[in-house]
């Protein structure tokens, strides 16, 4: 069946073409875009509609439909069904009845199971709960600090964070303790077309390390250290690295948690040795305000979570050289935090 080849304007063509190639329209809308570029390329009605897997009516309705009305003729037009009449009142046992929770035992409603209790379809159950923004199925975690000076301590680490003093370096200390050294037993299975890397199930444990690490918050870059112990020793002499690293006499603020290792007599001497370092203490439960458990993310999900380590020398060996690559391109992390009054209280 022959069609005219429709001719598009540079804008027409650009919209259809965004359409096309974008992840948050409508299939529908894409398929409809695609109609018109294919036609506007040449291709037949018949051919057209084989390519699309569609009905040579839908193309020839859509293309008729752009040729009177150009891009506004491509918005859909059907009026949809009425509303049931009592439409509302079964949105509102829905609703009830998924705050409620089960009262057959499980933990959650899935939208078959509330459908059967309330006689309805699953559809309408999915329905209601996509249009208040219901998620049954899924579930977070949060920890509530019990710190009664929460609000204080959060102040002074995020005014650390949005105006640093000056002539000082902020940076967040943490350790990453108990790296282990996993070696697989059977061979790696690679990436390949159509499977994912595969690896054994069975290991061999070479033993663990801790990763002593501070991010210097203005440059973003990281100073790294490994021990085989996590200890006070350990956190002190990692302190004065961080000491070494900067210009004699520069203010230093330590951002840290509240571990027990970070508060001994070792500690206090150390502080009192050097009075241009200062330690700001994380409120208890708050490790989400130190910027470093970002950075210990990053290095988990790139190098730890998958990584083969054949000894102990080979696992410091990979975790340094990540640090040193990373610092290549090291960005500061851009701390924002939008509304206080949403913190989770006791």
């Amino acid at each position: 069946m022959a069609i005219q080849p429709l001719i598009l304007t540079d804008t027409e063509r650009m919209e259809l073409q965004r359409r096309v190639r974008s992840r948050s329209v409508r299939a529908e809308d894409s398929k409809r875009a695609r109609v018109i570029l294919e036609l506007a390329g040449g291709r037949g009605l018949r051919e057209t509609a084989t390519h699309l897997m569609c009905s040579t009516s839908y193309v020839q309705r859509w293309a008729s439909r752009f040729r009177l009305e150009r891009m506004s003729g491509l918005v859909a037009r059907h009026q949809g069904r009425m509303a049931a009449k009592d439409a509302p009142k079964l949105e509102a046992r829905v609703l009830e009845w998924t705050r409620r929770g089960p009262d057959d035992g499980t933990t959650q409603w899935s939208s078959r199971r509330l459908a059967r209790k309330l006689g309805t379809t699953h559809m309408t159950v999915a329905r209601v709960w996509g249009r208040y923004g219901l998620q049954p199925h899924r579930l977070r975690h949060h920890m509530v600090s019990d710190d009664p000076n929460f609000e204080t301590k959060a102040a002074d680490i995020i005014g650390l964070y949005l105006h640093p003093p000056a002539h000082a370096v902020v940076f967040c200390v943490d350790e990453k303790s108990a790296i282990q050294a996993l070696d697989r037993l059977d061979p790696i299975l690679p990436l390949s077309p159509g499977r994912a890397e595969s690896h054994g199930f069975e290991y061999f444990r070479h033993g663990t390390l801790s990763l002593y690490a501070a991010l210097e918050t203005q440059s973003g870059e990281i100073l790294g250290k490994t021990a085989e112990r996590h200890t006070s020793a350990e956190f002190v002499s990692f302190l004065e690295e961080i000491l070494a690293s900067q210009p004699a006499g520069k203010a230093i603020h330590v951002i840290a948690d509240n571990l027990s290792a970070h508060k001994t007599k070792l500690v206090d001497a150390f502080l009192e040795a050097h009075a241009n370092v200062r330690l700001h203490f994380t409120p208890t439960y708050s490790s989400w305000l130190n910027q470093i458990e970002n950075w210990f993310s990053k290095i988990q999900r790139h190098v730890i979570t998958r990584g083969v380590f054949r000894s102990l020398a080979d696992l410091r060996s990979k975790l340094m050289r990540y640090i040193r690559q990373y610092n290549k391109t090291a960005t500061p992390i851009k701390w924002t935090y939008s509304n206080p009054k949403q913190r989770i209280k006791p």
